[in-house]
């Protein structure tokens, strides 16, 4: 009893050093993160509309989510949205995989190709929206001139005063600039995978598909799943290259949830109603992050078959 008596005294020495050591972090999680959002929460309960100050803030409960669900640029800024994440996610997926195993593979200069490869990625948001604007341009573009020549068009395409081909650029840009964290993320799952396992499969008949499909996939599942979390819920909150390319437009046929919040705040001033925008936007990337969470936990407790 002597001996446990002081362990006991010094392990709870170490928890209280612990905690002393842990507060200052918390607290600034405590005042740079919850209470912004527990900010954000109160004021979209509210009526606060800065073009009319005279009414003051009046509580009104939950009639900014209310109006949200009758509003219909809400709806269709929310399937913006939606098309944006699949259509973007798909394809760098895609993509990122094609160069994952590409870049797995031994030969020379493999490391230079792997730095060539992050340059996009490394371009600023801001950047890389106005080379897409430039590259799309109905008169000076490259995309324009590219495809006059090969014959695929007869006349140059005015880009952007259309939703249908609005989106193209918008869409390209985003894979272009992040296909390359994807591809990073699939390699590093890559270079886990025993070769040992393929070339066992490869002796027993196996051919490059069946390796792939039956072997790589199931392996690589886990670095899958983080690349979904990860470019999803950016993809979800995409506001900087949409604001720069396309500005939301043809009036608001490219316009996220993400911009819609943020054109109810800053530009309509309609702090209550922008506010619970912006709510709404934090309760389905965190929805998707839990769903995103609980499937990587049980494919990582299971692991593969």
């Amino acid at each position: 009893m002597s001996a446990v008596a002081p362990r006991r005294g010094f392990e709870a020495a170490e928890r209280r050093l612990a905690w002393s050591l842990v507060a200052p972090a918390l607290g600034v999680i405590l005042l740079v993160a919850l209470f912004p959002l527990g900010w954000t929460v109160w004021e979209s309960l509210h009526v606060h509309d800065l073009r009319m100050p005279w009414r003051g803030k009046p509580f009104a409960g939950l009639d900014n989510y209310v109006a949200m669900a009758s509003d219909g640029r809400f709806w269709a800024s929310m399937g913006h949205t939606f098309f944006f994440t699949a259509a973007s996610v798909g394809l760098e997926l895609l993509l990122g995989l094609f160069l994952a195993m590409a870049m797995n593979q031994a030969f020379r200069g493999r490391g230079l190709v792997r730095a060539a490869v992050l340059v996009p990625w490394a371009i600023p948001t801001v950047v890389s929206a106005l080379l897409w604007r430039f590259l799309f341009d109905a008169e000076a573009g490259i995309a324009n001139a590219v495809l006059l020549d090969v014959g695929l068009i007869e006349e140059p395409i005015v880009w952007f005063i259309r939703a249908s081909t609005a989106w193209v650029p918008v869409i390209l840009a985003d894979v272009w600039k992040t296909t390359p964290f994807v591809a990073l993320l699939l390699l590093a799952g890559l270079q886990n995978i025993d070769e040992s396992l393929h070339e066992a499969a490869s002796v027993d008949g196996a051919n490059a598909w069946q390796r792939f499909r039956h072997i790589t996939l199931p392996l690589l599942k886990p670095a899958i799943l983080v690349v979904l979390i990860f470019r999803t819920l950016d993809a979800f909150r995409v506001f900087d290259l949409i604001y720069v390319l396309t500005g939301g437009g043809p009036g608001t046929s490219t316009e996220p949830i993400s911009l819609y919040a943020f054109n109810a705040l800053l530009q309509n001033l309609q702090f209550g109603y922008g506010s619970a925008l912006s709510v709404v936007v934090f309760a389905t990337t965190f929805a998707i992050a839990v769903l995103y969470i609980k499937g990587l936990g049980m494919d990582l407790g299971e692991g593969p078959r």
